[in-house]
């Protein structure tokens, strides 16, 4: 199955999307967020199944992130070997572990502020999984996969000054900037969707940046749950974000983000987002 969520940001309403229609999910399931993962699904079928939904036009309406208060949202770094390579680093032999706040995560096609200070505003196009039941200490890739809930596109933006210079040794503070998880425009179940080779692509200003393929990570979609099980419990709607293929700004091969930039990125299956970059002004 795949879900949407549309309206003005803070209240979007979710919907789901069956051969090119979208149907309202009013009255089934209150929204896409943790508790929804307990019984939504199975309850979106039935009610398709038995005709029962009403279709809507999301057309001329705000698209908003698939997915509504994620307890954690958890980020995989050097998961692609080519960009490990040229972040200056080896492959790692172990999955690197940051996070980002939840308020970082926006909708496809918002506007994105860079921040004030900011002169290294990087984009990364990644598959992220959201988790679809409570999840811990995992031993078998099957486990892993029983406890995927779904998949969609992120832009794990990042500034680069913040992450590198300034962090203390972490990565978090170039990560955790408002809006700087752009998710969408769709969630697709696990069901739907082969996540172990879609094309990721992303491009700033119309020009190509990055065209990579998920079968190049070096750490799949089940390896990352089942080791992030060992260190934490994971939670029903918690995000995963995957790591990025090469061809970002931090390559040195291009510019950083500046305002009145256009970056898309997009995922096979998964679909396109669009966003347009602004200068934040300070103490605003």
């Amino acid at each position: 199955m795949e879900f949407m969520r549309i309206g003005p940001k803070g209240s979007e309403t979710p919907v789901v999307v069956e051969n090119g229609t979208s149907y309202s999910l009013a009255g089934i399931v209150a929204d896409i967020d943790p508790d929804f993962w307990s019984e939504g699904p199975a309850r979106v079928a039935q009610a398709l199944a038995a005709g029962e939904l009403t279709a809507v036009n999301p057309a001329g309406q705000r698209i908003g992130a698939p997915v509504a208060r994620p307890s954690a949202i958890i980020c995989i770094g050097q998961n692609y070997a080519a960009h490990a390579a040229e972040s200056g680093a080896q492959p790692p032999t172990h999955p690197i572990v940051f996070l980002k706040t939840p308020n970082t995560l926006t909708g496809p096609y918002d506007a994105v502020g860079i921040p004030p200070a900011s002169e290294k505003t990087d984009w990364e196009v990644e598959l992220a999984i959201v988790i679809g039941k409570p999840a811990a200490y995992l031993q078998s890739d099957a486990e892993a996969a029983d406890a995927i809930g779904g998949y969609m596109t992120v832009n794990d933006l990042s500034e680069r000054s913040y992450q590198m210079d300034v962090s203390g040794g972490q990565w978090s503070k170039g990560k955790c900037v408002k809006d700087f998880l752009p998710a969408g425009p769709v969630l697709r179940t696990a069901d739907s969707i082969d996540p172990a080779d879609l094309r990721l692509r992303s491009w700033v200003n119309g020009e190509p940046r990055q065209d990579s393929s998920t079968r190049d990570m070096i750490f799949s979609v089940t390896d990352i749950v089942r080791d992030l099980s060992q260190y934490m419990q994971l939670e029903p709607g918690d995000i995963i974000c995957t790591g990025t293929p090469e061809g970002v700004a931090f390559s040195g091969r291009f510019p950083y983000l500046q305002a009145g930039d256009v970056t898309e990125i997009e995922i096979e299956g998964l679909g396109k987002q669009r966003q347009e970059y602004h200068r934040i002004e300070a103490g605003k």
